[in-house]
């Protein structure tokens, strides 16, 4: 239940609880015609939010994947707090996959494929409530983990190719031959900062500067002046980041 508030809190960058007043209901996102009301009262979500931690962590002889698409259900069903559900619900999808193992890292963006299927996730959502659909729903869910990891596995190819080519780059533009720790440095954030790099490749601020203006020369990065700071742009990079349509996270958070 922590773990659910302090997903929320950090969200909105305040202390978050969980709803107190009455006259929540969920909507269509569109017509904002009640479709479902949650539960309601400061005395009956954290019981309902204990009864879907326990359930996560209680669970081990059920398949961590078909955990994650119930527990979806249940925390968006509680819909504990006024505002962010959605967008909360999403990051603690991730955090169970880690918990359970299946991830080292939280790099599954399952938001997409959930905002890009908004209608049938609404759909099935509701299905569970009214009809007890659940083979519908885990369905539903599965094939947006396979969809995205698929699309995740070509992004991550496409980025260690890219690698090669600024690797060759770097050794033949500038004096840092083979550095891998430049390399890292450009591929860590879609920018890069002098400082950064002096500090991860332990050399002067002007060898730093040579170097990063090198692959400017060379078109390898694009560098921007923000204040008295120059950002170095692995554009080819970003490119590659946001190669599918992009997705407003607070879009979601009216679905049920």
């Amino acid at each position: 239940m922590n773990a659910a508030i302090d997903v929320c809190t950090n969200i909105h960058s305040r202390e978050i609880g969980v709803r107190k007043l009455p006259g929540t209901y969920i909507g269509n996102p569109r017509t904002r015609a009640p479709i479902y009301t949650p539960p309601t009262g400061e005395a009956v979500i954290p019981g309902k939010l204990g009864n879907w931690a326990e359930f996560v962590h209680t669970t081990a002889d059920i398949d961590p994947l078909v955990v994650m698409a119930i527990a979806h259900y249940q925390f968006e069903a509680i819909h504990p707090f006024e505002d962010g559900n959605g967008r909360t619900g999403r990051i603690l999808n991730i955090l169970q996959l880690v918990e359970a193992g299946l991830l080292n890292a939280p790099i599954l963006y399952l938001s997409r494929f959930i905002i890009q299927n908004k209608d049938e996730y609404y759909r099935l959502l509701l299905g569970v409530t009214a009809d007890g659909a659940w083979e519908s729903w885990i369905r539903f869910v599965l094939r947006g983990i396979h969809e995205t990891a698929a699309k995740t596995l070509r992004k991550i190819d496409r980025i260690q190719e890219l690698q090669e080519v600024v690797r060759a780059e770097i050794k033949a533009h500038t004096t840092a031959g083979s550095n891998a720790d430049l390399l890292d440095a450009l591929f860590e954030n879609p920018y890069a900062r002098i400082n950064k790099v002096v500090e991860r490749c332990g050399v002067s601020r002007p060898t730093a500067t040579s170097w990063l203006n090198s692959l400017v020369e060379r078109e390898a990065l694009f560098d921007v002046k923000v204040g008295r700071e120059r950002l170095f742009i692995n554009v080819r990079l970003m490119q590659i980041l946001a190669s599918d349509e992009e997705v407003d996270e607070r879009s979601s958070d009216s679905l049920f």
